[in-house]
């Protein structure tokens, strides 16, 4: 086991650690700063881009994110009113770690197919 995690009591039930990773790292959450590495996305077009998050989760999602400093809210002085979100420095630094995540599950997607296959081969 690595070190860094023997000696580490990041995990414990009341580190700040735990409860920031829990908030950004959930599945809407890297799918959502994946889509806001792109650039500025109004609400409407960043709902589009993922397909199936409802607009309750959405909205949760970018509140945690913003309250976690990783994304920036801008209302619009349009008529009606819009709302514009994008990364905020802190957001951006991250960047390299979410959007590689998300190359990884490209790169490796068919090998987790297959994986899966053969779990549930053997479970079924």
């Amino acid at each position: 086991m690595d070190q860094r995690v023997e000696q580490c009591p990041q995990f414990n039930a009341g580190c700040m650690s735990r409860e920031i990773l829990d908030q950004i790292s959930g599945k809407w959450s890297i799918m959502t700063l994946t889509v806001l590495s792109y650039g500025p996305h109004r609400f409407n077009a960043i709902r589009k881009r993922l397909e199936g998050v409802s607009q309750k989760a959405l909205t949760d999602t970018l509140r945690r994110l913003e309250r976690n400093g990783l994304v920036r809210r801008h209302v619009l002085a349009t008529s009606p009113v819009g709302v514009e979100y994008e990364l905020t420095a802190l957001g951006a630094s991250v960047k390299a770690l979410y959007c590689g995540l998300y190359d990884w599950v490209v790169e490796n997607g068919a090998e987790i197919a297959e994986a899966r296959k053969d779990f549930d081969r053997k479970m079924g």
